[in-house]
């Protein structure tokens, strides 16, 4: 990393920048003074850094697919006046979607950017919030690129980590699912770093012992793409003809449907068994070990590309940053 220019520092809000309200913790404004009183009083030697506070700070539990994309624009901006790497903060609720929807918005990107967050708020007596700040910015001079998590002094594939708790420091960690998916050989022109994106409704069902298909039905219309949480290996009740007949429908219709495992260490093959070849047969394709957050991620970088549906079906189903393959 060169030093000709600063690292930018993208403040979205999030638990790290909050301070006490007459309603509890709420973002609030005027960290970069804040940060570099911390710096100053720690004595902490810090690559030259610069903020900019993006609009409407949040609590991440309201980030929307919206803000990814004005996320999406600034890192782009950042990196086009020359910054050699970005520092997005982050509330940690949600902080796991923006960094998988952020590496597959720009899954070659030519600097590294990082996700950070805490679970306390900064000034904290023995919080985290310093330490995840001044270590990402310290990391960032020898990361690689693309986007990544830095948390608890760990650097994370941004499409391949999850939150795992509400409370601990290490709230964050890396799942362990299979990978071996195909690598694209090529990266379309469309899902370049800089392209812009449109925004795309999607659904996100899990399924569970019970499930109609009027829930199911309801949550596929006006939607351009759907996760399917399945069971295990890639199962589902197979019995309801209903149901896989509303999956069907939606295929028909032009409803992208990726099926991803509900566990924790699992990863779809649909034909192991014959409950989930009836699956693959509504037209549901194999997320192999992708994560909740990954695939939702995916389908909204693919699908707001403008690609027809014929393009982006078989590009779904393909590694493009190891968000799918080691």
């Amino acid at each position: 990393m060169t030093a000709a220019q600063p690292i930018t520092i993208l403040y979205t809000g999030g638990t790290i920048g909050m301070q006490p309200s007459a309603d509890g913790l709420a973002p609030a404004g005027g960290f970069a003074e804040r940060i570099r009183a911390a710096q100053q009083e720690q004595g902490v030697a810090l690559p030259d850094w610069q903020l900019h506070e993006l609009t409407s700070l949040l609590d991440s539990a309201n980030m929307t697919p919206t803000q990814w994309l004005t996320l999406h624009e600034a890192v782009i901006d950042a990196v086009n006046a020359g910054s050699p790497g970005v520092l997005v903060l982050h509330g940690t609720d949600t902080l796991a979607y923006s960094a998988a929807a952020l590496r597959l918005l720009m899954p070659d990107v030519p600097v590294p950017v990082l996700i950070t967050g805490a679970m306390l708020p900064a000034g904290t007596p023995d919080g985290d919030a310093w330490p995840n700040l001044f270590g990402a910015l310290n990391a960032l001079e020898s990361a690689k690129a693309g986007v990544q998590v830095f948390f608890n002094g760990q650097l994370m594939h941004g499409a391949r980590v999850s939150k795992r708790s509400s409370t601990r420091f290490d709230a964050f960690a890396p799942v362990a699912r299979p990978r071996a998916a195909k690598a694209l050989t090529e990266l379309p022109a469309a899902l370049s770093w800089q392209q812009p994106r449109d925004e795309v409704a999607l659904a996100l069902i899990s399924l569970y012992p019970g499930i109609s298909a009027e829930v199911v039905s309801a949550q596929l219309n006006n939607v351009k793409g759907a996760v399917i949480e399945c069971y295990g290996s890639g199962t589902g009740p197979a019995d309801n003809q209903a149901l896989l007949q509303t999956l069907h429908s939606a295929h028909r219709r032009g409803v992208l449907l990726l099926g991803i495992s509900q566990c924790v260490e699992g990863a779809v093959n649909f034909g192991t068994y014959a409950a989930g070849s009836a699956l693959a047969a509504c037209g549901l394709i194999n997320g192999g070990g992708m994560t909740r957050e990954a695939a939702l991620g995916k389908l909204f970088s693919l699908l707001g590309s403008r690609l027809n549906h014929k393009e982006c079906a078989p590009l779904v189903a393909l590694d493009w940053c190891g968000e799918m393959r080691e």
